[in-house]
């Protein structure tokens, strides 16, 4: 895809990067909150569940509006196909469904930043566990969606999300954007 091998080589994910890069971050955070600045354990976990379902909704807006935005400067396509368009053209390829580290760690820090000036010091942990885990979630998510054919009849809620982003990348029309979950899209108004 990039003329140069080492970029090339850095856009080239494989999926268990993700666990294995963010897991451990979620469970610092977290714990960093509960065991050192004191935040209660059990409405720390429901502080954590708000932070995954602000992560869903991000997902979606993202997805929504930034990933699908094609500007009409000439730079535009190009950073597009970068972006969300070379998902698109080969949804199928197996390193390049899930963030690379040195754009997702990038995000991290600004997310960070953001939810640290909103939430303050003590809150902002569990509050970003929940939202790193959710983002965790979903990159796996998705790159299971793409390639994990379930059998068993206990996954239909799979089998129905699977569906839900293929619909999204061969129907060709702009709906269907979240990925881990269907919620917003019922929100929003783009499930149909």
């Amino acid at each position: 895809m990039f003329e140069n091998d080492v970029v090339d080589f850095f856009t080239r994910v494989p999926w268990w990067i993700v666990p294995t890069l963010w897991v451990p971050v979620v469970l610092g955070l977290f714990t960093h909150g509960v065991l050192n600045l004191g935040v209660p354990l059990v409405p720390g976990l429901f502080v954590a569940a708000a932070g995954w379902l602000a992560w869903t909704l991000t997902e979606y807006w993202l997805h929504r509006t930034f990933f699908h935005w094609v500007p009409n400067a000439g730079w535009g396509a190009r950073m597009h196909f970068f972006v969300h368009g070379v998902h698109h053209d080969w949804p199928d390829d197996r390193y390049r469904l899930v963030m690379p580290p040195a754009v997702s760690g990038i995000l991290f820090v600004l997310f960070m930043a953001i939810f640290y000036a909103l939430l303050g010091g003590v809150w902002m942990f569990p509050f970003y566990a929940g939202f790193v885990f959710g983002y965790t979630v979903y990159d796996c998510t998705h790159y299971a969606t793409h390639h994990f054919k379930p059998r068993s009849a206990r996954l239909k809620w799979f089998k129905r999300l699977a569906s839900h982003h293929m619909n999204h990348h061969f129907q060709h029309k702009p709906r269907k954007y979240g990925v881990s979950t269907t919620l917003w899209d019922h929100v929003f108004g783009t499930y149909v």
